[in-house]
């Protein structure tokens, strides 16, 4: 293009100009304005080396740091540590409210130390977790912490045997001897039938998580151990072939098909709000007619009509501490396999209530304490 007469060519500048960049500060140059050994200062920005240094070094080590920019170099200490300081998180399905205060306490207290979560979502769907896992050990994760666990499941029991560092949370698997960190279903359960039976319910329904789930076994044997504490047989149980709304109202439909429960306690909300839907679809009423319980207590469950009764597992720090314990084994600070309950709390709403014509009862002697 012609520059008409007179008219001044703006000035190029020079391409050494043009690619020149700020160098990244180095750990050398943090050492040198600190005043201190380059080995000392990769101590003192370490956590896990910070405690054998002055904490007045560590101190003006970490502002000379930060007052130069400098981040350590993640590829670079990979390398030097043979750690990519990266967690494997599977969870089974993302979109249930249940794994994101799980999966959100794992992310908080990895990045306190240094780490960071990679999660996938499996659909409990064996086969896409066994390419999850494998895509996550191609790039070199340091452990996992799954929560996609069966009961028998042949990938764990693989991984565990090559020595893979692993963390089970929220489920078990059966004869697998790793850490794992659950709620305590057990009692949760058995305060969900006191508080029916106080309200005198005697004729109590169960509709049960998938047999393949630690969670579903445990829950429905903590039921029937419970009914038989009181001398009760469950007006009837079915199994949900998985942990959802549309599961839990197939189930609930035919629990109202073999029996005439008065109450129902549900393997899980999604389960219980499934049980609401069967009843809306008979034209029954909770608790009216039926009353419903459910497990887990996820988060607006409240907000249901009725308000959903709930046992609440404290599903954050059931990743803060599944991430104690995968960072405690990554660190050499335990070898043992540990199993871990964290207290269940019964949170009672309006979705339960005496059964029709019945006066709530006060239960006899040798009956279990009250619910907490």
């Amino acid at each position: 293009m012609a520059v008409p007469p007179g008219t001044r060519r703006p000035r190029q500048a020079p391409i050494a100009t043009l690619s020149r960049v700020a160098p990244r500060p180095t750990l050398r140059d943090v050492a040198t304005a600190a005043g201190v050994h380059p080995a000392t200062a990769s101590r003192a920005l370490n956590e896990d080396t910070r405690s054998l240094v002055r904490p007045a070094t560590v101190e003006r080590v970490r502002q000379v740091a930060t007052a130069l920019g400098y981040s350590p170099n993640p590829i670079a200490r990979s390398l030097k540590t043979n750690r990519s300081e990266t967690v494997g998180v599977l969870v089974p399905d993302i979109t249930n409210p249940v794994f994101p205060p799980i999966v959100r306490g794992v992310e908080d207290f990895l990045a306190e130390h240094g780490y960071t979560a990679l999660t996938a979502n499996t659909d409990n769907d064996p086969e896409r977790a066994a390419l999850n896992f494998a895509a996550m050990q191609a790039r070199q994760v340091d452990g996992y912490i799954i929560a996609t666990a069966r009961r028998d499941d042949p990938l764990l029991h693989d991984a565990a045997g090559r020595g893979v560092p692993m963390v089970l949370v929220n489920r078990q698997t059966e004869g697998l001897d790793v850490s794992a960190v659950t709620g305590d279903d057990s009692v949760g359960i058995s305060r969900v039938v006191d508080h029916l039976v106080d309200l005198g319910h005697t004729r109590i329904g169960h509709v049960a998580g998938p047999s393949s789930t630690s969670t579903g076994i445990a829950r429905e044997r903590a039921f029937r151990s419970a009914l038989e504490r009181y001398d009760l047989s469950a007006a009837a149980a079915v199994t949900a072939q998985a942990f959802t709304e549309a599961a839990g109202r197939t189930a609930m439909l035919e629990l109202l098909e073999a029996g005439a429960p008065t109450a129902v306690v549900a393997g899980n909300d999604l389960l219980a709000i499934g049980c609401y839907d069967a009843l809306d679809d008979l034209g029954l009423e909770c608790p009216r007619d039926v009353s419903v319980v459910g497990f887990n207590d996820m988060p607006f469950i409240g907000r249901l009509r009725p308000p959903l009764t709930s046992v609440r597992v404290p599903q954050y720090e059931l990743g803060i501490e599944a991430a104690r314990l995968l960072l405690d084994r990554l660190s050499g600070r335990s070898t043992t396999p540990r199993s871990v309950l964290l207290p269940v709390t019964l949170v009672v709403r309006g979705s339960t209530a005496p059964p029709p014509g019945a006066r709530a009862r006060r239960r006899g002697r040798g009956s279990a304490p009250s619910p907490g």
